[in-house]
């Protein structure tokens, strides 16, 4: 897959996940938070207001510090597809 094509796919899934309706399993948003942030290199640092959240945004961070963000946008996309695949 090239890098545009790549690209392509990540902000179709992005957008799959953006136009959901029904609430995702948390493990899942952390997963999808920690990937969308290492495909965009967006390294700031959460900012819910709920450290208890930061705290496990920080960690799922943590897990993704030794991909690339081509590494991250397949990981985000191959997630997707599976949550929806298993889900019908």
């Amino acid at each position: 897959m090239t890098s545009e094509e790549l690209e392509k796919a990540f902000q179709e899934a992005v957008a799959q996940i953006n136009k959901h309706k029904e609430p995702f399993p948390a493990d899942f948003l952390l997963r999808l938070y920690a990937y969308y942030k290492r495909a965009t290199n967006d390294y700031g640092s959460p900012s819910s207001k709920k450290q208890i959240i930061n705290a496990f945004k920080t960690n799922a961070l943590f897990q993704t510090k030794n991909i690339s963000a081509n590494e991250a946008k397949q990981k985000y996309i191959d997630l997707v597809n599976n949550y929806f695949l298993y889900r019908k």
